[in-house]
């Protein structure tokens, strides 16, 4: 299954989330991101099915394991982008929502670099 932005958006919030917090709900990423809980419980489903995000009885969610390494990688290229913006003279705010576009459709040539000249 190949992962849309939006799901790539998914997987990250909930590898930033679990960062924060031990147990991470559906609930929670309703908050983190301002989306509704059908929307969320909609991407979730795709996600579980994709393998990318399971979840146990009790409705708490975790990353498997190629959607903690995919979380990662976005993660990733969302910081060293953001950092690399600022660098330029870019706002903070304004890289961090920059990155957070630019990371899901930069190739991996240019990403990385961005990375070695940082």
């Amino acid at each position: 299954m190949h992962l849309q932005e939006s799901g790539e958006m998914y997987l990250e919030t909930i590898l930033i989330l679990s960062k924060k917090k031990s147990n991470v709900r559906a609930i929670d990423i309703c908050e983190h991101m301002g989306y509704s809980k059908p929307s969320v419980s909609r991407a979730l489903g795709l996600l579980k099915q994709g393998g990318y995000v399971s979840a146990d009885k009790d409705g708490y969610l975790s990353l498997t394991d190629v959607g903690l390494e995919t979380a990662e990688k976005i993660l990733a290229r969302h910081k060293v982008i953001t950092e690399y913006l600022i660098k330029l003279g870019v706002s903070a705010e304004t890289a961090s929502n920059d990155a957070c576009k630019i990371e899901h459709v930069i190739s991996d040539e240019s990403f990385n670099a961005i990375k070695e000249n940082l």
